[in-house]
C-alpha cells in the first residue's frame, strides 16, 4: 500500500501528516512554509509511495465555505498539476486548531510550547488525516 498525506494548508505554513504504508496510524510529518510547499511534496512524492492527498476544506458553522478557502483553491490546482496522477480528496476541518490545542494541553505541554503555532499546524494536519480515515474505513 502507499501512504496518504494530509495537509492543513495556511497561508504562511501548512501542517502535513502521514499515513503508515498500511494506512493503519496518522502521524505529524512536519510543518513547512507554504511558498515551499509544493517544493516540499515533490521531494516527499519522490521518496515515498503516495496513494492520496487529503486537503483540509475549511467551513462556517451553517457549512458555507470559510474565506481562506480563496486560499487553498488556487494551491489546489497546482497540487493537481504537479501531480496529476494522485487523487486529491478534502476533509472538513472544522474546530481541528482547537482540538489540536487540546490535545496539546491534554498531552502536558508547557504554555511556551502551545504557542508553537507549527506544532498546532502538524497536529491540525494529524487530526484531518484521522478524520478522514475513520470517514473512509468500511
Amino acid at each position: 500500500m502507499s501512504r496518504i498525506v494530509a495537509l492543513d494548508f495556511g497561508k504562511v505554513r501548512t501542517g502535513i501528516a502521514v499515513t503508515d504504508e498500511m494506512q493503519i496510524i496518522a502521524s505529524g510529518l512536519t510543518t513547512v512554509a507554504t511558498k515551499e510547499l509544493l517544493a516540499f511534496l515533490e521531494k516527499y512524492v519522490a521518496e515515498e509511495s503516495v496513494e492520496r492527498f487529503v486537503v483540509g476544506e475549511p467551513k462556517q458553522m451553517d457549512n458555507t465555505p470559510s474565506e481562506s478557502e480563496v486560499l487553498i483553491l488556487p494551491f489546489l490546482k497546482k497540487l493537481k498539476k504537479a501531480f496529476p496522477e494522485i487523487p486529491i480528496e478534502r476533509q472538513d476541518e472544522r474546530f481541528t486548531s482547537k482540538m489540536a490545542f487540546q490535545t496539546m494541553l491534554d498531552g502536558g505541554l508547557k504554555k511556551n510550547q502551545r504557542r508553537n503555532k507549527a506544532l498546532v499546524d502538524e497536529i491540525s494536519a494529524t487530526i484531518i488525516l484521522q478524520s478522514y480515515m475513520e470517514k473512509t474505513k468500511f
